[in-house]
């Protein structure tokens, strides 16, 4: 009896121990897949010279006192909601943390979506074959739902696609900032340095990727959310994202001066992608580089999508848990205990909306999804800095592993900051500031797109809520 109970005992500790297969550098590499885009630093580069103050200020006033406070956060609450437990913890009584998790989730399909219509022509570039309107949206589909498929087993089970991918990316920055230089060198600098050019630009055009920014530096709470599978969160969560952080910093930096340099900003517009930077600064529209480039490409596509599919299914299956979100996102495998509901409804938004695009007359639509996701996605951000200063106030004798430095005058600081600055970004994107066809037609969907799906989630929350009271 007694030997019974020791081999079961042994039994469970190797369970145990076989589901913490997430090590330090795989944390870091982690977070470098999730926040390092690399496909985004070719558009801001269309603002010209003045693209290197913005981004040098938003590393300092936005992406670390984010990395700040998401590792005070993520070591103190730690746990596989993420910022819903953060906000939760600060706000219990209302409906703060459901409408979070519910902008936090809706980002994700559509974010999904506006990837998956990127890969046809990612295919073509490759095959040279062109596909008509079924065989793009079959494909767009088994990208979607390759993805699903995946995200029901543990991240620990998929650390080589996460390590994969953040390999190849910082690859594809490094080799895009590195052909940038070399062709300033050879050919000279393509925009001339002045004092002037170099001074910040506060047009209107400027002023609209500031939202690109920020979205290339959030992401650090989803290395919170996977707790469970890491050895020592309370010391892997700070070093990973203080690391992975100056490295994400130094990378977009080098990568934005390669293309800065060799590419005229007028030849550059916010379509622009990593791809067709590559293409401009290579001279080529094929060949073995490019079609090797856009292989590599899709790869950190797949990897940025199911490392952001652990942290935002784990998001909303706690709000499901908490009734802020419907109990469909609560399902979980009883074998691994993966959000499997989260995941399957990301998959059904996603397969809706690539279907709805297919017979759009709109041909951007990369964009239209993306700036609909980057609206939503942005404003699930903004009580993240208030639950930080009112943790501290409510706790403040809890343990705290990591603790942002400095006076409570500083922390507000840090606080209100990210705040201001996500803030004039979403009204930047959504809002459209003149009335000429051209802006209506680029700005008004994704301002339609923001209010409905805003409204979808009140009537969502209110109605778990009143199902959860009865």
């Amino acid at each position: 009896m007694l030997f019974g109970v020791v081999v079961i005992k042994m039994k469970e500790v190797e369970k145990m121990a076989s589901k913490k297969k997430f090590k330090l550098m795989s944390a870091i590499l982690t977070v470098i897949c999730v926040v390092l885009v690399a496909e985004a630093a070719a558009p801001v580069a269309s603002i010209g010279n003045s693209q290197y103050f913005w981004w040098i200020f938003m590393i300092i006033a936005f992406l670390l006192p984010y990395g700040l406070i998401s590792s005070e956060l993520g070591t103190t609450y730690n746990g596989d909601g993420g910022m819903y437990d953060w906000i939760r913890a600060a706000y219990p009584k209302g409906k703060t943390a459901g409408r979070a998790a519910w902008y936090y989730w809706i980002n994700f399909p559509l974010w999904m979506a506006s990837l998956a219509v990127l890969f046809p022509s990612l295919i073509t570039i490759v095959t040279g074959v062109e596909f008509g309107t079924i065989p793009s949206l079959i494909i767009e589909l088994v990208f979607i739902w390759l993805i699903v498929l995946i995200s029901f087993f543990p991240a620990g089970d998929s650390t080589w696609i996460l390590n994969g991918g953040a390999i190849i990316k910082v690859l594809l920055a490094l080799i895009m900032g590195g052909l940038g230089i070399y062709g300033a060198v050879t050919h000279g600098v393509a925009n001339p340095y002045t004092f002037k050019s170099l001074l910040p630009s506060f047009d209107i055009n400027s002023l609209s990727f500031i939202s690109v920014i920020i979205f290339n530096c959030l992401g650090f709470e989803v290395i919170c959310t996977l707790t469970d599978s890491m050895d020592n969160p309370k010391r892997d969560i700070p070093r990973s994202i203080i690391t992975g952080g100056l490295v994400i910093a130094a990378i977009y930096l080098f990568c934005a001066f390669g293309i800065g340099a060799a590419i005229p900003s007028d030849q550059i517009s916010s379509d622009t992608g990593l791809l067709d930077a590559m293409m401009l600064l290579t001279g080529q529209t094929g060949g073995v580089f490019i079609s090797i480039m856009a292989v590599l490409f899709m790869l950190t596509l797949f990897g940025n999508m199911i490392s952001w599919s652990f942290g935002v299914n784990s998001v909303a299956r706690y709000a499901a848990e908490n009734h802020d979100l419907p109990q469909i996102f609560a399902k979980h495998s009883q074998k691994n205990n993966m959000p499997t509901g989260a995941a399957i409804m990301n998959g059904i938004v996603a397969s809706v909306v690539v279907l709805i695009g297919a017979f759009l007359p709109d041909s951007n639509l990369f964009w239209s999804f993306f700036a609909l996701n980057l609206v939503l996605f942005l404003i699930s951000y903004l009580p993240v800095f208030p639950a930080f200063l009112k943790l501290r106030k409510l706790d403040p004798d809890r343990e705290r592993p990591f603790k942002v430095p400095g006076s409570s005058g500083f922390q507000k600081v840090l606080a209100i900051l990210p705040m201001i600055l996500i803030i004039v970004s979403v009204f930047f994107t959504a809002v459209p500031l003149a009335f000429d066809s051209e802006t209506l037609s680029a700005t008004l969907p994704i301002t339609i797109g923001s209010v409905l799906f805003i409204i979808i989630g009140e009537f969502i929350i209110a109605y778990c809520r009143k199902k959860s009271a009865e």
